[in-house]
Parts: structure tokens; C-alpha cells; sequence
């Protein structure tokens, strides 16, 4: 049987992604998920994680905390998926937490990815969609109440987009960005186009 691709949405809180995400994935008839989250473990993390009551939490707690529903969500949701043959769509993986506690939190970025593909098994996406949007956008699309992460403002925007255009850089065959400014249907068109040029979707 051949198995599944394994195709991830990144970006800034505020990006868009979760949309273009769901909406990829109804078109393939593929899986979607998210993280955290993803599997009834990780969704208990997800609650410790964004709520705002939680601001004692120590950095470090954070990245073990999204590496261990990352290990729940690969053994329980996406490797079974993917082996059985199905496409999986995943709004944010590993190099969320690269972005925002490796850079953002400054924890290091080597720390967090040795973590991060220790809680994997060393499973990583065959493809990665940054939406890159500034963080004004950002901020205005994320206007009212914010989860404990959105509440880092503009500082913590700006080291997450300025670490995802690094990574995005550094290794192009893995990443596709889009232009995540403008209405729903623009950033859908320019994603589309990308995604048939490199996946032949």
C-alpha cells in the first residue's frame, strides 16, 4: 500500500493556516488535525497549554508539554493514518515549537528539535506550507480576547515569523510559503497554485 503524505500547515497565530488547512484537506478527502491537540490526551494538553490562567507556566514545561501531545498524536492519529494510505493535513507540528519556544521562548532551537523528534520517532512532514503574513496583520486579526500564546503580542510575532522565514529559507524543498495577505479566496488561489506545482494536488 503506499502511504500517505504528510502535509503541514505553519504560520503565526493570526495567519490564517487553520482555514487554508481545513479547506485543503476536505478537497483531498484527507485527514486533518492540529496541535496540539489531535487525540483526547492532547486536547487535555491543549487546555493546560493556551489557557491565560496558566501564566506561571516555566518555558520549559511548555515545550514538554506540546513534545508529549506530539507523541500522543503521532502513535494514536497520523502514523496509523499515513500507513493505511491516507493524506494527512496537520495545522502545526514541529517547527511551531522550533518557532516559538526554540526561538520565541529562547530556548534553543537544537534543544527543542531533539526533543521534538524524540517525541516523534523522528517522523517529520513531507511537505510544510508556511502562510506568511507580518505581525500588524497579525495582531489586528487576532483583536479581542487572546489564549495564552496570542498574548505574547507583537515581541514574540516578530522572533516567530522572523524564525519561520530562516527555517523556510534554509531548506526550500521542503517548504512552500504563501502570501497570507487578502481575502480567503486570494490566499486559497496562490495556495492552491503551490501546492499543484510541488505536490500535484
Amino acid at each position: 500500500m503506499t502511504r500517505g503524505t504528510f502535509l503541514v500547515f505553519e504560520g503565526p497565530d493570526g495567519s490564517g493556516k487553520t482555514t487554508q488547512a481545513r479547506r485543503i484537506a476536505e478537497q483531498r478527502d484527507a485527514l486533518f488535525t492540529r496541535e496540539p491537540g489531535g487525540t483526547a490526551i492532547g486536547e487535555r494538553i491543549r487546555d493546560l497549554l493556551l489557557d491565560p490562567a496558566n501564566s506561571e507556566m516555566d518555558d520549559r514545561t511548555e515545550a514538554l508539554l506540546y513534545a508529549a501531545g506530539r507523541a500522543q498524536h503521532v502513535v494514536e492519529v497520523i502514523e496509523p493514518a499515513l500507513a493505511a494510505g491516507r493524506d494527512v493535513v496537520c495545522d502545526r507540528f514541529i517547527s511551531s515549537s522550533l518557532a516559538y519556544q526554540g526561538v520565541g521562548r529562547g530556548l534553543g532551537v537544537d534543544a527543542v528539535r531533539g526533543l521534538s523528534l524524540f517525541a516523534t520517532g523522528g517522523l517529520l512532514p513531507d511537505a510544510i506550507v508556511l502562510i506568511d503574513v507580518p505581525s500588524d496583520v497579525s495582531l489586528d486579526r487576532l483583536a479581542g480576547e487572546h489564549d495564552r500564546l496570542e498574548s505574547g503580542g507583537e515581541a514574540l510575532l516578530n522572533k516567530v515569523n522572523s524564525a519561520y522565514a530562516q527555517f523556510a529559507a534554509a531548506d526550500p524543498a521542503t517548504w512552500l510559503v504563501v502570501d497570507g495577505v487578502g481575502s480567503i479566496e486570494q490566499v486559497a488561489g496562490r495556495l492552491d497554485s503551490a501546492l499543484s506545482e510541488r505536490l500535484n494536488w
